[in-house]
């Protein structure tokens, strides 16, 4: 199953990126997705996660109130758009997708896509 992020870029501070992640091949609306980012040097980690029917979304407290997370069950899409950007904002980020069905846990991930926050 793949998961294809696009979006990323360099932008300058206070400046804004829209990340996109496709899930063609996925029963979409049974997943709950994540972006995730990794820094160099950094462990890898949770930025924003949306439920399967879009109903409850969660942040990284440092990006409360600029990122926002949404998700369009018939297209297949998830977005991250990332407002008032910073430079520790710089990382790979990457789409990632999760569900249990019938008690078996899937997980995916997309090949990430970089986000370079610099003036």
């Amino acid at each position: 199953v793949q998961l294809v992020e696009s979006g990323g870029g360099l932008v300058q501070p206070g400046g804004s990126l829209r990340l996109s992640c496709a899930a063609p091949e996925l029963t979409f609306s049974r997943y709950d997705m994540s972006w995730y980012r990794q820094a160099p040097g950094k462990e890898r980690e949770l930025v924003a996660s949306i439920t399967s029917a879009g109903s409850n979304t969660n942040f990284l407290d440092s990006v409360k109130g600029r990122f926002s997370i949404s998700r369009d069950n018939i297209q297949n899409m998830v977005y991250l758009q990332m407002n008032s950007l910073k430079p520790e904002d710089t990382a790979v980020y990457y789409c990632h997708a999760e569900a249990t069905v019938y008690g078996l846990k899937y997980n995916f991930w997309g090949q990430g896509t970089q986000v370079t926050v610099s003036s």
